[in-house]
């Protein structure tokens, strides 16, 4: 089985995710948007490969905004299109933060500034545990999801959406993928500076990431079990 990651820039892994779709059989192509030396200049040109090509797409993080077109360009409508298309012919999608807002547009849905952002490891209310699980979460996003319809909301919290169904895809605004290292990547590019704004602790936020890894880990391996086999049908 042939799974498509669509890393937006440098930083971010599959991680947990990735790791637990090749324990359950996929074989993973991992396609980065934006490379590093463009970080800062992120409207690159980016030609997405078609839907039908994959078992299952994952969409990672990112971090800009889907609406910000000025900011990156072109290559979002491409993703768009690649996601519009996946939900019509029933290719599963798990949509990551950045990856649930574009799911979300994607299918008619909007995506618009949280009240306020979230740094960090949050619970979540849930309706349905066994596929998604209070957490805590490792979250960093300053958007939300105005869920496009026909979606079912799975979990949330105070800020949003924090979870959703629709058709054989779940789109989540935490990161289910987290390993410290990614964190610590986040941190050293760009990310220190919006915690200290925020009034996050760039190194409390780092520690707390590493003591929680193993039950990250455990909790991503619960998701990604739940997605498989309950939303996307591929254990059937």
């Amino acid at each position: 089985m042939r799974a498509l990651v669509v890393r937006h820039e440098h930083v971010t892994e599959p991680g947990e995710v990735g790791a637990r779709l090749t324990e359950r059989g996929y074989d993973l192509t991992v396609l980065t948007v934006v490379p590093q030396s463009r970080h800062h200049a992120p409207d690159v040109l980016f030609d997405f490969p078609d839907a039908d090509d994959w078992d299952l797409i994952v969409s990672l993080g990112a971090p800009w905004s889907v609406y910000d077109e000025d900011a990156i360009g072109s290559w979002i409508g491409g993703e768009l299109a690649l996601l519009r298309k996946a939900h019509h012919l029933g290719v599963p999608v798990l949509g990551i933060c950045f990856g649930a807002q574009a799911l979300t547009t994607a299918l008619g849905g909007s995506v618009e500034a949280s009240p306020r952002p979230e740094i960090g490891w949050v619970e979540v209310e849930t309706d349905d545990p066994c596929l998604v699980g209070r957490g805590p979460w490792f979250q960093w996003h300053h958007d939300r999801c105005l869920l496009p319809p026909g979606a079912v909301e799975v979990a949330r919290n105070p800020v949003c959406a924090q979870a959703f169904r629709v058709g054989r895809s779940l789109g989540v605004q935490f990161h289910p993928e987290i390993t410290t290292g990614t964190v610590r990547g986040w941190l050293d590019n760009g990310g220190a500076e919006q915690c200290v704004r925020h009034g996050v602790d760039p190194e409390e936020l780092l520690a707390r990431s590493r003591v929680l890894e193993p039950a990250a880990r455990a909790g991503a391996r619960r998701l990604v079990d739940g997605f498989l086999d309950q939303v996307a049908g591929a254990a059937c």
